[in-house]
């Protein structure tokens, strides 16, 4: 197979190399998949430097998230819920590959009428954002929900899904396209978070300046939000892309009766596994009711595990928006 393997750590994704390796061998629990997408993550740029909570050993193929073709299924189960042939999508360590192995638990279907493009950045932001605002924020029709970084892959995902349970949606980005595509997925509203002010601008589109009910907050700006949190107000931190991990003024969170909550969906397979299958399975149904589409970022393609290395270079930059897909041609593609 075809593959991105780090030997030692980079100094960034524009070092990453393909390189042929031999074909996975699945354990007798696991399933073999033909690559056809692989979601690019900002984690991703972390774990290539040495810089991530999670460092496999070296050497190892980078990459999470992919979507692909079950070529074969776990010779330790005599009904597996896959059978080969059939379109997953899923997470495990070596997504920028052409083949990969993972679990039963670490697959999902590709839902009916969508693409391995669609399908490949599904299985970390929808969870997490459904999770949060669902789940954590307890979101219902009404609220005035305030989302981060609303054009990225897990804000593009939390717009949706306020929006699909009734709530005005409030979304900041930092650039007029971004803005655009926001609006596109659903946001009423749009505000640039690199202003000044930008917090009482906010507090200006909520009822009476009240402020708003819920943040969601991907990108480490609970202290600004504060600012125009409703009193009573929920805020859910997803993690800190600004790299700022903040000293949060308490004496705010005090004095407005404000919840913070934090969400990291990897750790509810341990602690919580009773609720995956019920958050996917409410999530299925949002796509099925057309609630919920892919975020996939369509203003240029990435074809092929040599334009990893430029994907994961311009999300790193914050030139993307939504989810960064590489299709990934199979051998007989190749050939097309």
């Amino acid at each position: 197979m075809r593959a991105i393997q780090v030997q030692e750590y980079l100094k960034g994704p524009e070092e990453l190399a393909v390189v042929t390796l031999p074909d996975p061998a699945p354990s007798p629990d696991s399933y073999l998949i033909a690559i056809h997408a692989s979601a690019t993550n900002f984690f991703d740029l972390l774990q290539i430097r040495g810089k991530y909570q999670y460092q496999p050993n070296l050497p190892w193929i980078s990459g999470a998230e992919f979507a692909g073709v079950v070529l074969s299924t776990p010779s330790s189960k005599s009904n597996p819920r896959f059978k080969k042939g059939d379109r997953v999508f899923g997470s495990s360590q070596g997504g920028y590959a052409t083949q990969i192995c993972a679990s039963e638990e670490a697959l999902m279907p590709v839902p009916p009428g969508w693409g391995f493009l669609e399908a490949a950045g599904l299985m970390i932001t929808a969870p997490t954002s459904y999770a949060a605002l669902v789940y954590r924020a307890g979101v219902k029709k009404g609220d005035y929900v305030l989302i981060h970084a609303a054009a990225g892959g897990v804000g593009l995902a939390a717009v949706q899904i306020a929006k699909a349970f009734g709530a005005v949606v409030i979304a900041t980005a930092g650039s007029r396209r971004k803005f655009e595509v926001a609006r596109e997925f659903g946001a009423d509203y749009t505000v640039d978070y690199n202003k000044d002010g930008w917090a009482e601008e906010v507090k200006k589109l909520t009822p009476k300046a009240r402020g708003v009910d819920v943040v969601y907050d991907p990108v480490g700006m609970v202290n600004a939000s504060l600012k125009c949190t409703a009193w009573g107000g929920k805020m859910v931190i997803i993690g800190f892309t600004s790299g700022n991990i903040e000293k949060v003024a308490m004496n705010r969170v005090l004095l407005k009766n404000v919840s913070l909550m934090g969400m990291t969906w990897g750790s509810y397979s341990k602690e919580a596994p009773e609720m995956i299958g019920r958050v996917w399975g409410e999530l299925f149904q949002l796509v099925k009711q057309g609630k919920f589409k892919g975020t996939v970022y369509t203003d240029r393609e990435f074809r092929g595990l040599e334009s990893v290395g430029e994907a994961l270079g311009m999300l790193g930059r914050r030139e993307t928006w939504g989810k960064v897909v590489v299709s990934v041609p199979q051998a007989a593609d190749s050939k097309l």
